[in-house]
């Protein structure tokens, strides 16, 4: 999604794409700086320990290309080996995202991600809900069982804030134009390019191993 046309997906809705973790086997490795990939002009600050790569997948909830590449990212994710440390960044290209960021650092928060972050995406692209407002948010999150108590402390805790502010810095110092995309070691931006945006990652990643 980007960044020009975020509320594109409340006018319209699009077929789900059948993506297949085998289309990766037939992407090119031969990157291209400039459209693969970018390199940084100015490097950005890491969150991990020496010797390790970190991988920031930016995403939000809203948008379609996130819903299809999200099972993508989750096995690839799956089978790093520790070196690589990758984690998902909810962007806010607007004030409208925030409430979505709170939802995704709040569910983290309390260890819920594995059972609802996916399901958040299909509420969203599937069930036809608009979960962008905190109302909604609510709402849907107490329909899934959640003690609402605990999560309304932490949606709108000084933790959730905290990680919304790191978030958006980040998106800002990756120059993040568009969702799907990846954020390599602090010195690499992969814009989304479907399946093929991991085989630009395992390539860049191959590269500073």
């Amino acid at each position: 999604m980007q960044r020009r046309v975020f509320s594109h997906w409340l006018a319209s809705a699009v077929p789900l794409a059948g993506l297949t973790h085998g289309g990766l086997l037939h992407a090119q490795t031969a990157l291209k700086e400039g459209s693969d990939f970018v390199r940084l002009s100015k490097p950005v600050a890491v969150d991990t320990g020496a010797g390790q790569i970190e991988v920031l997948e930016f995403f939000a909830y809203s948008c379609i290309h996130c819903y299809r590449f999200e099972p993508l990212f989750a096995a690839w994710k799956a089978r790093q080996p520790s070196k690589v440390q990758a984690r998902r960044v909810p962007v806010a290209f607007s004030d409208a995202f925030v409430p979505m960021q709170q939802l995704y650092y709040a569910l983290e928060s309390l260890n819920l991600l594995d059972r609802l972050h996916e399901k958040v995406f299909q509420a969203i692209h599937v069930d036809k809900q608009r979960l962008t407002t905190t109302p909604a948010i609510l709402d849907w999150v107490k329909q899934q069982g959640v003690d609402m108590t605990t999560f309304n402390a932490a949606y709108n805790g000084f933790g959730v804030a905290a990680k919304v502010r790191r978030a958006t810095q980040l998106q800002n110092v990756y120059q993040v134009e568009g969702t799907p995309s990846l954020g390599i070691a602090g010195r690499f931006y992969a814009p989304g390019q479907g399946p093929r945006t991991l085989v630009v990652a395992d390539t860049l990643i191959a590269q500073l191993r």
